[in-house]
Order: C-alpha cells, then structure tokens, then sequence
C-alpha cells in the first residue's frame, strides 16, 4: 500500500478559515505583518478596536504593504463602522506610504494610525510606548 504526503496542502490556503466574525480588543498581526500569514480573510474574521503592526524589516516585506491593504478590503466587509485604531511598532517607509496613499479610504473606514513617536522614561533607559485605554 503505497500513502501519499501526510501534511499535503493546497496551492492556496488561507490562514483563518471561513467563519464568523471573532471581536477582540486588542490583536497583534502575525509574524511581524508578513503577507505568508495575513489576508483579507484574517481582517474579515479577526476584528479588533487596536492592531498592533510591527515589523522593522523592508527585505523580508515587514510589514507588507499586502497586509495594511487586506486591512481596508476586510474592514469595508464589516457590517458596522466601528473605530479602529493601527499601532505601528516602527517608523517604516511602507507605513508611512500606506498612510498618504490610502489616508482618505482610511477615513471612510474609521481607521485612525498612532503616530509611533512616543516614549517613555524609566530611570536610564526611554523606548518606545503607547497608552490603550479600553
């Protein structure tokens, strides 16, 4: 008896699985925003008040650009327009060009971005913070 591969896949899977909707208040986007791991379908399933957006890493596309525009596609699909606010952990050039070039669609979605220029100050040592407030 001959078995084929255990763990075949499909040429295309999605990470999160067809569903309904799961609300949280705060939701760190896999694997540093990369595109292998997040679409649409994670945006239209996963909603949360704050995503956190890391990801410091342009050769490996981190965060990618794929992904703050799966964001807006998955967000228009909501059936409420309730405020979401994006947390970028770095000052990246694909942010800041996601930001200029979509800032209108953004708005039309409630989606706000933080500006990551705050820091806090504890003895020796500042880095970088943000305040959440739920």
């Amino acid at each position: 008896i001959s078995k084929g591969p255990v763990n075949s896949k499909s040429a295309k899977s999605t990470v999160v699985p067809p569903g309904p909707p799961v609300y949280l208040d705060l939701v760190y986007i896999p694997n540093h925003s990369n595109s292998k791991n997040v679409d649409v379908e994670f945006f239209k399933r996963v909603r949360s008040s704050y995503y956190v957006v890391s990801g410091n890493d342009p050769a490996a596309e981190e965060p990618s650009r794929a992904v703050l525009d799966s964001l807006l596609e998955g967000k228009a699909q909501w059936d409420s327009n309730m405020q979401v606010t994006l947390i970028p952990t770095h000052d990246s050039e694909v942010m800041k060009e996601w930001y200029q070039e979509t800032h209108e669609k953004q708005q039309d979605l409630n989606i706000m971005v933080l500006a990551s220029s705050s820091t806090v100050v504890m003895q020796d040592e500042s880095f970088p913070a943000c305040k959440i407030e739920l």
